[in-house]
């Protein structure tokens, strides 16, 4: 597994370009290491990402965020195969939530917030908050969130289903290596091909998700993990996996 922190912490980890291309660089990397079957993602103690950088946006203004190397960037990291695991602590507002939203568990320590704030500014989340948040948690608390402004703690983001779990103290950053670590163990196979289907619930109807999870069991059934998976099983060992 790989552990990867956002670390700009003057601007409490602002997403400016710089940043978000350095993120999905290392997301790239990550992916193209075999040894590597899970990622963790996480911020400071006390800010997960503040959101995005008002600083460039006053410079530039909508091109700030609409332009073609951050949108390269954010694909990227959207596209990500490998399984995330997003340790958030703090603050998690803005483009900072947009991103944990791409995460695939979130756990939070108990101080975590998470917000919407944008509208605060005249505008609104841009880059996927009123389409993924409403999926995640509905209608009415996406448009609280949204339209209101102010966030939520991380008691009601568990309540929600935002987030998977709560960590007291500061242990958000070793539970999220713990559950990678537990994830990373099982076939490479498998997991991108289980994260694959799941998304497709987000993006498409029933009928079509569920033809997603059927063609992607029945590769899965095609793979040399899968025997080893089965094979283990019966002889009562672990499995040794070998992503193929």
């Amino acid at each position: 597994m790989a552990l990867v922190r956002l670390n700009r912490p003057e601007k409490r980890n602002a997403l400016n370009a710089a940043l978000l291309a350095e993120l999905a660089e290392a997301l790239c990397l990550a992916e193209q290491d075999e040894g590597i079957g899970c990622v963790v993602l996480t911020g400071s103690e006390s800010v997960f990402s503040a959101g995005a950088d008002i600083s460039e946006m006053r410079e530039h203004g909508f091109a700030a965020i609409d332009n073609a190397a951050r949108t390269l960037s954010w694909s990227r990291i959207e596209e990500a195969r490998l399984p995330i695991v997003a340790a958030v602590r703090g603050t998690c507002f803005g483009g900072g939530h947009e991103l944990a939203l791409l995460a695939d568990v979130v756990i939070a320590s108990e101080d975590a917030r998470f917000g919407q704030p944008e509208i605060k500014l005249g505008i609104l989340p841009g880059d996927g908050a009123t389409q993924r948040l409403t999926r995640q948690v509905g209608k009415s608390l996406a448009m609280k969130m949204i339209l209101g402004g102010d966030p939520i703690t991380a008691a009601e983001a568990l309540r929600a289903g935002l987030i998977a779990e709560i960590v007291p103290g500061d242990g958000c950053v070793d539970r999220a290596l713990d559950l990678a670590e537990t994830i990373a163990r099982h076939s490479p196979v498998a997991l991108r091909l289980a994260k694959d289907a799941v998304l497709a619930s987000y993006e498409t109807f029933l009928r079509e998700g569920l033809r997603t999870e059927r063609r992607n069991i029945a590769h899965a059934f095609l793979t040399e993990d899968q025997k080893e998976g089965m094979a283990a099983f019966f002889e009562k060992r672990p499995a040794r996996f070998k992503g193929r």
